[in-house]
């Protein structure tokens, strides 16, 4: 396992773009495809990690037999511990070690290509701007976004509102976008736009723009980009309740 090893970027914005591209895969596999990667973490086999790659994938798989590796593991036999606690605890748990392997890559990198202290710098302002693959997964990321916002009326109450809307209008986020894209349209409401522009998808963990098309789930009231839950404007309209990835997953553990 090389974890893509035969990628090497070597400047700041190579290196984030390499981060980014790892999280979105890690993101997906403990949100979007989390039914999936929980059946591959069969505590029954050998110690696996997950990796996460810079094409956005994600593979839960054996470490890397040669030592030292060609990058830093991640950590070893999440696989054990599945069957031993709550579900979200664990994945939790998961994403934790996953942001922590997250920074080591990508110091990997400043480390062998002679980042100097400056570099080293931007290189973590950066990336953390963006919530942590466990903010994003916990919903933390999402709860801060509420605690900023509520003055501006970007409270919980105004999401179950838009929620609803979505549900009987088959619009939601679709809508949202068409106004913002019409500036000129009754003089939209910039802080609200300005709010949303807060917003985090709970897939991908990447912000709001207007002129995409989002989705709310009608059950944990998280945000999602259409291409991240593989939903279109046109399948939007002929759901009348919305349930994310994980909330359809939801099932009772041992």
């Amino acid at each position: 396992m090389d974890g893509g090893a035969s990628y090497n970027p070597r400047t700041v914005e190579e290196v984030f773009r390499d981060f980014k591209g790892r999280r979105a895969g890690m993101i997906k596999a403990l949100t979007a495809d989390v039914e999936e990667f929980y059946q591959q973490c069969d505590p029954e086999k050998e110690n696996l990690c997950l990796y996460g790659f810079p094409s956005e994938q994600w593979e839960v798989n054996l470490p890397a037999e040669e030592v030292p590796p060609e990058l830093p593991e991640p950590a070893l036999g999440i696989n054990f511990a599945r069957d031993g606690m709550q579900e979200k605890d664990w994945l939790s748990l998961v994403a934790v070690h996953s942001d922590a392997w997250l920074l080591s890559v990508a110091f990997y990198f400043g480390s062998r290509f002679g980042f100097d202290k400056a570099d080293r710098k931007r290189l973590f302002s950066m990336i953390n701007d963006l919530p942590t693959i466990f903010e994003v997964v916990t919903g933390t990321a999402k709860k801060q976004v509420k605690e900023k916002s509520s003055v501006s009326n970007h409270s919980s109450n105004k999401t179950k509102s838009n929620s609803k809307q979505r549900g009987s209008e088959s619009q939601g986020k679709y809508s949202k976008a068409m106004q913002a894209k019409d500036e000129d349209d009754e003089g939209l409401d910039e802080e609200d736009e300005e709010d949303h522009g807060e917003t985090l998808c709970g897939a991908c963990g990447e912000n709001y723009a207007s002129d995409e098309f989002w989705i709310c789930c009608d059950i944990c009231e998280k945000w999602f980009h259409g291409k991240c839950v593989k939903i279109t404007p046109a399948r939007a309209e002929h759901i009348k309740q919305y349930k994310c990835p994980s909330c359809s997953n939801k099932r009772a553990r041992p």
